[in-house]
């Protein structure tokens, strides 16, 4: 029986922080060691480069690190297809002949698309890869006829946007060679979605809010003991507030089925006084490094030989490139377009 397919990656743009670990890291992981599915994870430079065109040195080294960051989590390229998204010049192709499947003006109504243009205050100059990268998206999902797609609950857009892409194809075409995709959403809104130190709604690079996979221990000390928590609590002895308060978030989060009646116990005594926000930190950061500690490990490790690396991606890239080129040939020949 053929196993269904995943298609899930990231934009490199930096390193990955523990928002990427929490909100799809762990969980591809936990897919791909299921062994039920066959899995392809990407490194979507293209669609970076949409938005960051000029910084092509940028996103070169972003794939570096990205890669390390999957390694050191569990990714095994032995168990899924880890590749380069331009290293699959069939993608490219796809894209084109999907564009004359899409007018502007839904590409202008794709509330993903519109709400990231206003983001990044594109203004008047939008440059226009960007503009059609949820028709470039469609591409990389059925180039590998994936059945599943691990995504935010803010691109659900992006992959209705796929499915009625496939749906036009298929009709037009008269063939059933393209494969509908189905998202993986999170169970709840906020699922998925660490807050940033400083207790803004998202960890992000941009607002220099997060904990890096390759952070060292003293970084993150020095992170955790700046987290924001009750602005009221001044005084140990004073009763502090739970909601909103980063460090009890993360202990949520993070902490183990054995640390929950340790947390639970430290709650009630930070909420009636008598506990200083120091010393919950210091128990976060201890938590933290029994999780980020064997990461940090294996990133060092897998960084002494980056020739190594890129090797695996190439190899990854050669893998999918050719199941990608088998959906290109389905595709040409659906439309008419193999001539020779």
């Amino acid at each position: 029986m053929t196993k269904p397919i995943i298609l899930t990656g990231d934009r490199p743009t930096g390193k990955l922080h523990l928002g990427h670990y929490v909100g799809s890291l762990k969980n591809r992981v936990f897919l791909q060691n299921e062994g039920k599915y066959n899995m392809f994870v990407f490194l979507a430079d293209q669609q970076a480069l949409t938005d960051h065109a000029k910084e092509s040195e940028l996103i070169k080294e972003s794939i570096g690190n990205v890669a390390l960051d999957y390694l050191s989590v569990g990714l095994d390229p032995s168990r899924s297809t880890i590749f380069i998204q331009s290293q699959i010049p069939e993608l490219a192709e796809l894209t084109m002949y999907y564009m004359n499947l899409v007018s502007l003006a839904r590409l202008e109504r794709n509330p993903t698309v519109k709400t990231e243009i206003a983001q990044k205050g594109f203004g008047e100059s939008i440059p226009s890869g960007f503009l059609v990268y949820p028709i470039s998206q469609a591409a990389d999902i059925t180039a590998f006829k994936a059945n599943f797609v691990p995504v935010g609950n803010d691109q659900k857009p992006m992959i209705e946007q796929t499915r009625e892409i496939v749906r036009s194809f298929n009709h037009t075409y008269k063939t059933d060679c393209l494969v509908e995709p189905e998202g993986i959403y999170p169970e709840n809104e906020k699922a998925g979605r660490l807050p940033g130190l400083d207790g803004n709604a998202k960890m992000s690079k941009s607002l220099g809010n997060g904990i890096y996979l390759s952070d060292d221990a003293d970084t993150v000390c020095k992170k955790v003991m700046g987290m924001y928590t009750d602005p009221n609590h001044i005084k140990i002895e004073d009763p502090g507030q739970i909601e909103g308060n980063m460090v009890f978030h993360y202990l949520d989060i993070f902490g183990r089925e054995e640390d929950k009646s340790d947390i639970e116990a430290m709650k009630e005594h930070y909420q009636r006084g008598g506990l200083g926000d120091v010393k919950t930190k210091r128990y976060l950061l201890e938590i933290l490094e029994q999780e980020l500690a064997p990461i940090r490990e294996k990133r060092l490790e897998y960084a002494k030989d980056m020739g190594e690396v890129f090797r695996m991606l190439q190899e990854g890239s050669q893998k999918a490139q050719a199941v990608a080129a088998q959906t290109l040939s389905e595709v040409k020949s659906a439309m008419g377009i193999n001539y020779f």
